[in-house]
């Protein structure tokens, strides 16, 4: 770290650090974007391809930055880690600028929507909102855990889910409040379990998402069911509840995949995770 530290020209307190990740603002208040760095980075011009997750085979000449554009257009699949080798570059990307800025247009673009929509009034017009990586963020936890180079651990997550310390995407808190003003009605859709109900309200309350029609988590008739069969059927009892789905927001293609989707849907950053069926929640 001594070394890293001297090279950037700059000491930082040990804070800032944990387990060879460096926190962002977000989660170290002490530290600015800026000055925040990781330990143990790889050089620019490392010639270890990346591998997509534990399933994939080297591909020779990818980068990093095309690796996670992949990801996003789902066009990389089934892939279970962030390779190694990007470890870093996914970890600079979240906690950096551009993972707000490209949030920000995508929350940007729902507004615009919203606004060109003219509502029946009747109070069923309703947006839908999954919660982890869209409404709340893990992000101090997946700073403490590679930022998806660690294969996923669902007794780790639980436990972290349980403190219900997950900070609000502050573009998805903006877009929600400006929904409200419109009229909109608001629905959450979560992988999360009806165990986990009353630390979820209080984290989304505690962050300021104050107000909801629905908040919809996962009961044990849907153990053994896919989350985009999940997910589809939780909007599909929306549906036949006389909601109008406007707008369908998510993190993951598991979230705007299916039936019922909304009129519009929109996918926001996320190259810590995918949704392995069967695996993470």
């Amino acid at each position: 770290m001594q070394k890293l530290q001297e090279a950037r020209g700059k000491a930082w307190p040990a804070h800032c650090y944990h387990d060879g990740a460096a926190f962002s603002p977000l989660l170290c208040r002490r530290c600015s974007i800026g000055q925040c760095a990781t330990r143990g980075s790889l050089p620019p011009n490392t010639p270890s391809p990346p591998r997509p997750g534990t399933v994939g085979t080297p591909v020779s000449g990818l980068s990093c930055l095309s690796w996670r554009v992949g990801v996003e257009a789902h066009n990389i699949i089934d892939w279970e880690t962030v390779p190694e080798v990007c470890g870093n570059y996914v970890g600079n990307y979240m906690l950096g600028d551009q993972y707000r800025k490209d949030s920000r247009v995508v929350a940007d673009e729902a507004v615009s929507y919203a606004q060109s929509l003219k509502l029946v009034g009747d109070g069923r017009d309703i947006w839908v909102f999954d919660i982890d990586e869209t409404t709340l963020s893990n992000l101090p936890y997946y700073a403490k855990h590679g930022f998806g180079v660690e294969p996923y651990n669902s007794t780790l997550f639980n436990k972290w889910v349980l403190k219900g310390k997950a900070p609000a995407l502050p573009e998805t808190l903006k877009l929600y409040k400006k929904l409200l003003a419109f009229g909109f009605k608001i629905a959450f859709v979560t992988g999360r379990t009806e165990d986990q109900r009353n630390v979820t309200v209080k984290n989304l309350r505690d962050v300021g998402f104050h107000a909801w029609e629905k908040l919809l988590l996962k009961g044990s008739v849907h153990k053994s069911t896919t989350t985009i069969a999940y997910k589809s059927d939780q909007r599909q009892k929306l549906a036949s509840q006389g909601y109008r789905i406007i707008g369908n927001i998510g993190d993951q293609w598991t979230d705007i995949l299916g039936t019922h989707v909304g009129n519009r849907t929109f996918k926001l950053p996320d190259p810590c995770i995918t949704l392995v069926e069967g695996v993470n929640p």
